[in-house]
């Protein structure tokens, strides 16, 4: 029997146009001479479709399109086979009122065969809001050429049942043990399962652990793409029964793959990547999916000469093409001139375009302005603020005026002690590493200037025979220069003490005695804690941040603004 692994990435909500690239994969699988297409969970809405799946428009509308597809298949492809996934409806006056299917299409119509067990409700999923859980698992028995196969489904979260491997815990229910007593010859699982530091690595083990306990090959077709803040990397894979890999489809890219159950032969070159490197790939993808799907065809960067503003112009450039890309540069009489001239000279490095718009002049007429009027002189920290905000002011105005997408260039450090301007340096329509803190910062643009990066910068059109960031940008103590010899330091710990302390607040959910066990001063993680506490109300109102961690800042941060 022969597989066809189709790692798509579907545009969530359209329905019509996920269905014609459903239908142009069936093609190829029908050249490949295919028996059964594998597409991703939900591959017909894409993931997450979160609260439109409550219109009831379009779940009438899932069906007549479903019903289309089906036929469409039949005409042009005789008996091909093709998975695919939906929401379907129950028709009960309970509430949700939908499972999280898979509905197999073949000879023209097209039936459930599986439905989602586990419905995850952590971090950035909330699938109980939408989805009832089914209560037992589905084998689907396929007789190809005289023989039978017993295909065991899952979906997603049904595999993530080892609290040994993932550790959320054990769940009510296992479809994996389950799957056990079904005697299945193979196990799917169709995903949509966003990227985070590692999970390729514990999606492998999980998977593994499955083919090895039900002593089956297994299949993980996943989704690409990005959807507003989450990442989808593919990475679809084949295991055989012992857990080992037999083939690995590409990263954050669509690919499609042609295998049959008798080819167990693992491929010899298996992808592998470093954890730099995943990142950039993964950001890269988050800003061009995210700038295509919202209809925006070019990018706007605040240039400061700084080092976070230099590698999202870096990733911007990847993403979308340097021809693509506009910088401006927006000295004060505070600026330095080597940032001045660092920020240049980054853009010529890119190739991208550039302007400086010297605000000093602005500057004066806002401290006029308040002393005449209101006699009024502005405070430091005020007068830095308003800094970022003509900053921020004249960033959006081109913005508005060229249909640029503003991409806001802050770290998961500035946004976590709330060492950020509100409507100044945190405006723009995307936050591109709002989710990596500042040490990461440097190690990605340490990497980047590397040997190691020489072929990314190839892939992506970036000049691989110069240093991208450049030493004067990685080297500088970071400063967001909005007074005289400005320093961060005068403000915050040594970001190498931070990022600790913040990854031990945030992600790991350390209490203030676990930190103090650690070897961190007291004092020192109460001043974070309260830093932490009273950004809050700035990250309410922050862009949408590009998920790379269990744990962003952004749609699965969900703490009050207003606690003691």
């Amino acid at each position: 029997m022969k597989f066809f692994l189709a790692q798509i990435n579907p545009i969530v909500g359209d329905l019509e146009g996920n269905a014609r690239k459903i239908l142009d994969v069936a093609s190829k699988a029908s050249s490949n001479s295919a028996d059964l297409v594998l597409t991703p969970e939900l591959s017909l809405w894409g993931y997450p479709a979160n609260d439109l799946l409550l219109k009831r428009n379009l779940i009438k509308n899932q069906y007549q399109i479903l019903d289309q597809l089906a036929l469409d298949i039949n005409k042009k492809y005789g008996n091909l086979s093709i998975t695919v996934g939906i929401a379907e409806i129950i028709n009960d006056s309970f509430f949700p009122n939908l499972y999280n299917s898979i509905a197999l299409l073949e000879r023209g119509e097209w039936k459930i065969i599986a439905r989602k067990i586990i419905l995850p409700t952590y971090e950035v999923f909330d699938e109980k809001r939408y989805f009832r859980s089914e209560k037992k698992v589905s084998i689907l028995i396929k007789k190809i050429k005289n023989k039978t196969l017993r295909i065991g489904f899952t979906i997603c979260e049904d595999l993530w049942v080892n609290k040994d491997i993932e550790g959320r815990g054990i769940h009510k229910k296992n479809p994996i043990v389950d799957l056990k007593k079904k005697k299945v010859d193979i196990l799917v699982n169709l995903s949509a399962s966003p990227y985070t530091f590692k999970k390729l690595e514990l999606r492998f083990k999980v998977s593994s652990f499955a083919a090895q306990f039900l002593k089956v090959p297994l299949i993980y077709v996943n989704q690409i793409g990005a959807n507003d803040n989450l990442i989808f990397d593919g990475n679809s894979f084949i295991l055989d029964k012992n857990g080992s890999k037999i083939k690995q489809l590409k990263s954050f890219s669509e690919d499609l793959f042609s295998w049959e159950i008798e080819h167990i032969k693992p491929e010899k070159n298996i992808f592998e990547s470093s954890e730099m490197s995943s990142i950039f790939d993964a950001l890269v993808l988050g800003v061009k999916d995210y700038a295509k799907k919202c209809g925006f065809k070019t990018a706007l960067i605040g240039l400061s000469g700084g080092i976070d503003s230099a590698i999202v112009s870096a990733i911007a450039t990847a993403a979308l093409g340097s021809n693509n890309v506009y910088c401006v540069s927006m000295p004060s009489k505070w600026s330095s001139s080597h940032s001045k001239s660092d920020a240049k000279d980054l853009a010529k490095r890119l190739k991208i375009n550039f302007n400086s718009i010297p605000i000093e002049n602005l500057m004066n007429s806002f401290e006029e302005s308040f002393l005449k009027t209101l006699d009024f002189k502005m405070a430091e920290i005020t007068n830095q603020n308003i800094q970022s905000r003509i900053r921020g002011t004249l960033l959006m105005a081109l913005a508005n005026q060229e249909k640029h997408l503003l991409l806001s260039t802050g770290n998961k450090s500035e946004l976590a002690v709330g060492y950020c301007t509100l409507y100044g340096d945190m405006n723009g329509g995307l936050s591109v590493i709002g989710d990596l803190y500042k040490t990461n910062v440097f190690k990605l643009c340490n990497w980047l200037d590397s040997k190691d990066s020489i072929n990314h910068r190839k892939s992506y059109m970036l000049n691989s025979n110069v240093n991208i960031i450049g030493e004067n940008i990685r080297m500088k103590p970071p400063s967001a220069e909005l007074g005289p010899d400005q320093l961060d330091t005068d403000s915050l710990p040594p970001y190498s003490i931070l990022d600790n302390v913040l990854k031990g607040i945030i992600e790991e959910k350390k209490d203030l005695k676990q930190l103090e066990e650690n070897g961190y001063e007291k004092e020192l993680i109460l001043k974070i804690i309260l830093l932490i506490k009273k950004a809050e109300f700035k990250r309410k109102q922050a862009p949408p941040i590009l998920k790379l961690s269990s744990q962003s800042l952004g749609s699965d941060w969900r703490v009050p603004i207003a606690i003691s």
